[in-house]
């Protein structure tokens, strides 16, 4: 009782001085809690989407009007915050920085977290780096965990996707927050560019209290589904994130009917990752397009992004695969996007790049029937056996056929490095859908030919499999995650530079050029340009032209001087990246495997759709709610500090950018 009195006499104390939030009932004025404030949403009609496809059980619990209407009603604090932007009032945008911490009172603010809390139903979380555990600095250390964390930090992206705050690309972070395995040196652990809060999406409803918050109150909004983005797309100092990983909804419809197609397809939640929706696909014994990376996001940023994929050269880009989706928009409204319904932001969607148009929650998307797969894997490598010479002669032998391998459905995934000191080359794999072995080898025949030419004892491994999920599972292994020894960049080579013996030796050149200088070259024979056609959508044009998708990394080591490691990165935009180019004029990058700092971004990564993209944006999103490195509209933004002197730090302030002095 009297520990009661004490706790009803402090809110009382917190109440008078405005410390508390709190509601007016019947002219009184009182604590608001749990008991007396329910989640806002409204349950809708599971049919009220666009689409043919019901809304999932989450995306029909939204927060509208009505419901912010009677949060106004009973006085309840700062629910002003969370109010839909009228359209028909002139549009402030803020003309500085988005508002940092300690900018406001507001955010990250007791009352403020408190009331959005409890609309939320409990769904906020404060952060804590996933690596906090090695450290004091969040009163959680945990040596066991610690050490747990430490071995698998490289090697188990399963448990970084299923955390919060986690990313891949941890350089651009600030690398403020990891184990001994990655920074021996460090002794503390701190937010850097990790969301001050995040929200554990589970509603469409979750989606628009947060945007009307991030909107109104000029706070930094990210979106992390699962965080693989090269870009660190999914992560920003003092920001407010949403966690929309756990959106694992997935409905299979066999005869799906939507605008001009009929057939099978799936419904799936935006926090899909790619080992599960395959794992659909079998047990309905079907096929979906996606990529190789087990835990990626399949409904996320890679089919925003575009998505190729082992079967890209049989049926194009993920984003092709698509049939609607369902989007929460800048002003907070929640949208269908299909051929029929918001057509323009349909098309954006499929290709504009992620965290840039909305926070999409489900899509759906089409599915194939069975196919076997064939696979071939082998390494080669220098040594006494093979020399240099050899090696170059071996690789430039299976550049030459390209075309043909993806003119028949195929799609090979090597690598080309010599950081050992030997030159090593790993096939693993080259993927031949609807293809037997026999057909595989007729296919490839020339290539072993010249291969026994050379004077090369090379041992290909085939496999037959009687689907595409075994196929996949047992050859592509689960990504790596989380260094800040290295920095990607990539070019889409066309078609075109094999059609003329010169541009083949120019293209070869460039690639080995990378290796010879210490890079690692990643690879992909692939023509995302099926026989079938492919819809119109903001996909980078550039990709309907290439058979090759190369990446190139450049990597240092820890123990490394920083002007050293400026030096080895700089290499990689500013040497490597302009030979590419140079053999390539006029196409293109991946956006979503790309230089950083990919120079006119624009044009690499969406060719001539960039004018229409950014109209879109600015249509869409006036308040530049959604930003993204290298996404759509952010060159009129700019981060305050730099990581070795050229490199957007995202932890820092994101600013706008002031017009230049004449």
């Amino acid at each position: 009782m009297f520990w009661n009195l004490v706790r009803l006499g402090l809110e009382l104390a917190l109440i008078t001085k405005g410390l508390a939030q709190t509601i007016v009932v019947n002219n009184h004025v009182i604590h608001a809690d749990a008991s007396n404030i329910a989640p806002a949403f409204a349950i809708l009609d599971a049919s009220s989407s666009n689409a043919t496809a019901d809304l999932f059980p989450g995306e029909t619990r939204q927060f509208t009007h009505d419901i912010l209407a009677n949060l106004t009603n009973i006085s309840l604090t700062n629910s002003g915050l969370f109010a839909f932007p009228d359209r028909s009032a002139p549009i402030k945008i803020p003309e500085d920085c988005k508002n940092f911490p300690g900018d406001s009172v507001k955010f990250p603010g007791t009352v403020t977290n408190a009331v959005f809390d409890l609309l939320l139903g409990g769904s906020l979380i404060h952060t804590k780096p996933y690596a906090s555990p090695c450290f004091s600095d969040f009163d959680n250390q945990d040596t066991a965990k610690c050490d747990e964390i430490s071995k698998n930090w490289f090697n188990d992206s399963y448990v970084h996707t299923d955390d919060p705050s986690s990313i891949n690309a941890i350089l651009f972070q600030g690398t403020t927050c990891v184990p001994d395995v990655v920074n021996p040196y460090a002794t503390h652990c701190t937010l850097g560019s990790y969301p001050t809060l995040s929200v554990n999406v589970s509603t469409v409803a979750h989606i628009q209290l947060a945007i009307n918050l991030a909107r109104n109150l000029n706070i930094r909004l990210v979106i992390k589904n699962t965080g693989h983005d090269f870009g660190a797309k999914s992560t920003g100092a003092g920001s407010l994130s949403l966690w929309t990983h756990n959106l694992k909804d997935i409905q299979f419809y066999e005869d799906y009917e939507e605008a001009s197609y009929k057939g099978p397809a799936f419904k799936m939640g935006a926090g899909v990752q790619g080992f599960e929706a395959y794992r659909a696909a079998r047990e309905a014994n079907v096929t979906i397009v996606g990529g190789e990376g087990r835990t990626v996001g399949i409904t996320g940023g890679y089919i925003l992004g575009g998505g190729h994929s082992p079967l890209s050269s049989v049926y194009g880009m993920g984003s092709d695969q698509v049939l609607s989706m369902e989007v929460v928009t800048a002003d907070g409204k929640f949208l269908t996007a299909s051929e029929t319904s918001n057509p323009d932001l349909f098309w954006a969607l499929r290709g504009g790049g992620g965290s840039t148009f909305g926070v999409v929650t489900s899509m759906v998307v089409k599915a194939h029937p069975k196919i076997r797969v064939t696979t071939l894997t082998f390494t080669l490598s220098t040594g006494k056996d093979v020399l240099v010479d050899q090696f170059w002669q071996a690789v430039r032998a299976y550049f030459e056929d390209f075309v043909k391998y993806t003119d028949a459905g195929m799609y090979s995934y090597f690598s080309l490095n010599a950081l050992s000191g030997d030159y090593v080359w790993t096939m693993q794999p080259w993927f031949g859908p609807n293809l037997t072995k026999s057909q595989f080898e007729d296919i490839t025949a020339p290539f072993w030919k010249s291969i026994s030419d050379i004077g090369i004892d090379l041992k290909p491994v085939y496999t037959e499999y009687d689907d595409f999920y075994e196929a996949w599972d047992e050859n592509f292994p689960l990504e790596a995650w989380g260094s800040n020894l290295q920095r990607p960049g990539s070019r889409l080579f066309p078609k075109e530079n094999w059609e003329d013996p010169s541009k083949i030796s120019e293209t070869f050149e460039a690639i080995r050029y990378v290796v010879d200088s210490g890079g690692l070259v990643l690879a992909f024979n692939v023509a995302p340009n099926p026989k079938g056609g492919y819809p119109d959508s903001a996909v980078n044009p550039a990709w309907r032209n290439t058979v090759l998708h190369a990446i190139d990394a450049v990597t240092w080591t820890q123990d490394m001087y920083t002007e050293q490691i400026q030096i080895w990165s700089n290499m990689l935009t500013y040497d490597w990246g302009p030979r590419w180019r140079s053999v390539s004029p006029g196409s293109g990058s991946y956006l979503s495997e790309s230089d950083y700092i990919e120079p006119d971004f624009q044009q690499s990564f969406w060719g001539d759709n960039y004018e229409r993209l950014y109209k879109l944006k600015k249509q869409l999103d006036p308040w530049d709610v959604f930003y993204a490195q290298n996404a759509v509209g952010s060159e009129d933004f700019e981060m305050s500090d730099y990581v070795f002197g050229n490199l957007p730090s995202q932890n820092s302030r994101l600013c706008r950018k002031k017009p230049s002095p004449t």
